[in-house]
């Protein structure tokens, strides 16, 4: 006998990707809570502290509850949301596609944790010409083309 608890294991990648340079943040996280998400605000600001940041997001509700916004707008960040249901517009649902590909599918790891870190690591290693790429910011057809 086998017994199934109905949970499973999670962790959660908060990511960001520069669209000028393809830099990378990637913070590892129990679950997808509005407090991962405001730490991972904290993070961005100290990564590109003295310069405006905007970001383009999803409507999860770790990305629009009431705190976060108020955190957002503390930090001086521009949250701007993409519309639902339209993963092709964000360049990290790219990256996560082929993340997903390249390391997790067809493969086994010894634990969620484990899993968790080849993800990250996939994310970082990738040089930044790979990672816009990947993403499709250099794609001549790239929606956001005329901002870069």
């Amino acid at each position: 006998m086998v017994a199934i608890s109905g949970q499973n294991a999670k962790q959660v990648l908060f990511s960001a990707i520069n669209m000028h340079t393809g830099h990378r943040i990637v913070m590892l996280y129990a679950a997808l809570k509005q407090s991962g998400f405001q730490e991972f605000l904290h993070l961005i600001c100290r990564s590109y502290s003295r310069r405006p940041i905007t970001i383009l997001l999803d409507a999860a509700s770790a990305h629009t509850a009431p705190a976060s916004r108020t955190l957002a707008w503390m930090l001086n960040i521009d949250l701007i949301w993409l519309p639902k249901q339209c993963p092709e517009l964000n360049a990290m649902d790219h990256l996560f596609k082929a993340l997903k590909a390249n390391i997790s599918a067809n493969h086994q790891y010894n634990n969620i944790d484990e899993h968790a870190t080849y993800a990250q690591d996939y994310l970082l290693k990738l040089s930044n010409k790979q990672a816009r790429t990947i993403a499709g910011i250099l794609s001549k057809n790239f929606w956001l083309k005329k901002l870069l």
